[in-house]
């Protein structure tokens, strides 16, 4: 009897959680049509999400800039459109305009944070019909106005149908601390939860009540009845419960990731009208300017990495699961912290970092970079330089900053807010308004979230008496930052935001890149270094081309280059494997990684998840070998997609590549079913294997995806001249006091470098040099230019000198592809005020 009045109070619980809030993700379904006749009847193509303009994309500079629409019909019940109804998106890049049964029912800007919209008003029993309405244009007014990543379009992170009762929880509506943690130096807390009511009505017998569990056991549950008065002004109503002190809780820290539960249920009278569950963590922070970072009281010096949320194929619309195998593949090789580059990463994302133990720098999409400084393309200046657009500009920034600590705030891993990166790269004239943008984030994040401190993100430039890098409660310096004199222990907390930024193809070198670390031996820390990470975890796409777009460890593919095993043998005590030669192919191999790192044997169809697929050669012997002959990957049977439809083949020489005997690629499916899946290639034995997708409606052959071939996009002005060396890394032999480096490369001409022996200007991006142009005071035959492509082989140029006014124009013969610049000079005490190189990206 007893068992059976469990059994019936848990169907109870369950009935009366089900009838308070329903939340169905809905990616699967849709349709898209790239341009802007949302209205045609034809040229619709069945999609899943998450999505890309670009699909399939593999890492071209260039992209489509427009318009594309979605739509999907939604149904509803008439007790659906009794209650609170909603769509909830976790990302669209970068203006979204939602329609509902042809109403617009409300509209987004801003590319990389999640909204809701309401759409109660224009619901209706039955189908409905959702549109959005989707571009990717440059704007002056939104952040980012610049950028070295690419911009494409895009549905692309979860969309969710929610319905809740009227009165409900808001969206993300319960901000968790721990207040008294660090003032008993962990030894207990209680715990506080805010929690925002919207719909509340007169004279309802409203209670909330919040219960804390950890691994399914409740640990502590606390109940408060309301009075509620009328919200003020449309605002939700706010409603603060603090827990009894929880004794020795399980702290949180990437070496233990321990994790809570907090449920918050909403009840009318005794019936539950609204429910929510959250993850957080007991743990503290203490950052310092002269002795480091500590966590939990203790130093950490963090060593992480930097990483961009696209992969090969998908683009930006990658999978749940494609995000959490990137942070276990950073955690895998000994990584303890990633910085979330440069704008704010999905839920998904910061729910792996919490689950792998990784400390996570979330930043907001303040961000410059390189290149010709005009509105209207992702070069532009990071700050606005026309004052009609700045008040507009600034909202945008600060929307999309308190939107990222509402969406992310709970999170553990989440150890600073980050304001920007590198938006010293912005116009003439405009660099007050980068100083004035960033006091007011840092401003804003400490208003919304005081448990954390603000930083400023790519912070090593300007010099001098015009500093950012010490607006922010943190500075993080990228590049060549982390020699400079000017920011060897400044006055506040300071880390290496990024080092190395070494370009390579797989495999690679066996060895970390330190990059500028290397110079001083960086890499081994500083006492008052809190920490430090490289640039970057993956390769990925940039609109500076692959130079660029090729300095992770890992390729765009998600296979581990040899700097990755570097890693992982030094951080995590991993030998590497052996390595493949060459030899004589004869059969492939065909491996899958499942999701959760394969603890499930199952995929999911709803869009969350997806199937890492990876084909190795091998030989007669069954040894893994170097040769890379063209590949092919088919499904044989089954439901399921690659970015190119249901098919793709990897050549050395293509996009798509199989290197170092070995290829691989996601694959997703959108309805359930057995798949099985073929790797083949001319005159080798072929190699199956079996994936079982679940949920969603039955496989029908019918359903099949069109094939998608790939296309390498290429825009219009591919061949345009543009100016390096404004802000970019420099480097000296020697440098006179007061006179650095970077003081070569700052664009003003009553700033110099001077010293012995000659400077390094490094472009960051691979370009075909046409000219240099200098300004100094040497004679005509004082100086020497050669050029690098990896910094440590240079070569003369063949060039003409011509004299201008205050320097040289040193013009080249004949193009040379190179990245890094060296100027020698044959006289002591020369003055260098401006290095420029220009060329064409290649």
């Amino acid at each position: 009897m007893k068992r059976l009045l469990l059994l019936f109070a848990v169907i109870l619980t369950l009935a009366a959680t089900g009838a308070a809030r329903e939340v169905k993700t809905i990616n699967a379904g849709w349709q898209f049509r790239l341009g802007d006749d949302g209205m045609a009847n034809e040229g619709w193509q069945s999609v899943g999400l998450p999505h890309s303009f670009s699909l399939p994309y593999f890492m071209s500079k260039d992209f489509y800039v427009g318009y594309g629409w979605y739509r999907k019909a939604v149904k509803l019940t008439k007790k659906d459109i009794a209650q609170y109804v909603a769509l909830e998106f976790d990302g669209v890049f970068q203006e979204a305009e939602v329609f509902v049964n042809g109403k617009k029912a409300g509209s987004h800007v801003g590319g990389y944070t999640g909204f809701k919209i309401d759409i109660t008003p224009y619901a209706i029993v039955g189908d409905n019909e959702i549109k959005v309405r989707v571009n990717n244009e440059w704007k002056a007014t939104v952040a980012p106005r610049g950028g070295e990543h690419t911009f494409s379009g895009g549905i692309y992170r979860n969309v969710r149908l929610v319905r809740k009762s009227k009165t409900h929880i808001a969206w993300y509506g319960t901000r968790i601390t721990t207040p008294t943690l660090e003032s008993n130096n962990g030894s207990s807390s209680t715990v506080k939860a805010e929690i925002e009511l919207e719909g509340l009505a007169n004279a309802r017998p409203y209670s909330i009540e919040i219960t804390i569990s950890r691994n399914g056991e409740t640990i502590v549950r606390r109940s408060h009845s309301l009075s509620p008065q009328p919200p003020c002004n449309g605002r939700p109503s706010v409603v603060v419960i603090e827990s009894p002190s929880i004794p020795s809780p399980a702290l949180w820290s990437p070496s233990s990731p321990n994790l809570y539960t907090l449920t918050t249920r909403l009840y009318d009278g005794k019936k539950i009208i609204d429910e929510t569950t959250e993850t957080f963590g007991f743990r503290w922070f203490t950052w310092t300017k002269d002795r480091g970072f500590f966590l939990n009281g203790k130093h950490h010096f963090f060593r992480g990495t930097n990483v961009h949320q696209d992969q090969a194929g998908w683009g930006d619309g990658v999978t749940d699961e494609a995000s959490r195998r990137d942070v276990r593949m950073m955690k895998e090789c000994g990584f303890d912290m990633i910085r979330g580059s440069h704008y704010p990463h999905s839920p998904a994302f910061s729910d792996e970092c919490d689950r792998q133990g990784m400390l996570l720098w979330q930043e907001a999409p303040f961000w410059g970079t390189g290149g010709e400084k005009k509105d209207g393309s992702w070069t532009a200046g990071a700050y606005p330089g026309n004052k009609e657009h700045e008040a507009d500009f600034e909202q945008s920034a600060l929307q999309q900053l308190e939107e990222m600590i509402r969406i992310h705030r709970n999170h553990p891993s989440i150890f600073v807010w980050s304001m920007s990166n590198e938006p010293f790269f912005t116009g003439w004239g405009t660099m007050e308004g980068v100083k004035r943008m960033l006091r007011l984030m840092v401003d804003k994040a400490h208003q919304l979230d005081p448990t954390r401190k603000a930083a400023v993100g790519g912070a090593q430039r300007p010099l001098g008496n015009d500093r950012i890098d010490l607006i922010g409660d943190v500075a993080g310096y990228n590049g060549d930052g982390a020699n400079i004199a000017d920011f060897q222990q400044p006055d506040v907390p300071s880390v290496v935001s990024e080092y190395g930024s070494t370009t390579a193809v797989r495999p690679g070198k066996y060895a970390p890149g330190w990059g500028d670390l290397a110079r001083d031996e960086g890499y081994k820390g500083r006492p008052w270094r809190s920490g430090q990470a490289i640039w970057c975890g993956f390769d990925h796409g940039s609109i500076f081309g692959d130079a660029l777009g090729r300095m992770g460890i890992v390729d765009y593919f998600r296979l581990p280059k040899r700097s990755w095993y570097w890693y992982r043998n030094e951080y995590a005590h991993i030998a590497p494997p052996e390595w493949p030669t060459d030899g004589t192919p004869a059969a492939l191999k065909l491996e899958a990684i499942l999701p959760d790192g394969g603890k499930s044997k199952t995929i999911k169809t709803d869009g969350t998840e997806d199937v890492q697929l990876i084909v190795t050669v091998l030989d007669a012997d069954g040894k893994e070998l170097s040769n890379s002959p063209d590949v092919t990957l088919s499904i044989v049977s089954g439901p399921g997609e690659f970015p190119t439809g249901r098919s793709i083949t990897f050549s050395k020489d293509s996009d798509i590549q199989i290197l170092d005997g070995k290829a691989a690629i996601a694959m997703r499916a959108y309805q359930q079913g057995k798949t099985m899946v073929e790797a083949s290639s001319d005159g080798l034995q072929s190699a199956r294997i079996e994936l079982s997708f679940v949920g969603g409606d039955k496989y029908r052959p019918s359903d099949d995806v069109a094939d998608r071939p790939y296309i390498r996009y290429v825009a219009d002005e591919d061949n345009k001249i543009q100016s390096f060396g404004k802000d970019n890394p420099t480097f000296a032999t020697s440098s006179a006091e007061g006179h650095p480096a970077g003081m070569a490369a700052d664009g003003r001409k009553d700033t110099y470098w001077m010293g012995r022996g000659g400077l390094t200007l490094d472009t960051e991006r691979s370009i075909s040099l046409r000219e240099v142009i200098l300004t100094t005071d040497c004679g005509e035959n004082d100086f020497r230019i050669e050029l690098s492509n990896d910094n440590e082989k240079f070569s003369d140029c063949m060039s003409t000198t011509e004299k201008t006014k205050d320097g040289y124009r040193v013009k080249l013969s004949i193009p040379a592809t190179c990245r890094y610049i060296r100027v020698t000079f044959s006289k002591p005490e020369v003055k260098l005020y401006e290095i420029e190189a220009r060329g064409i990206l290649k």
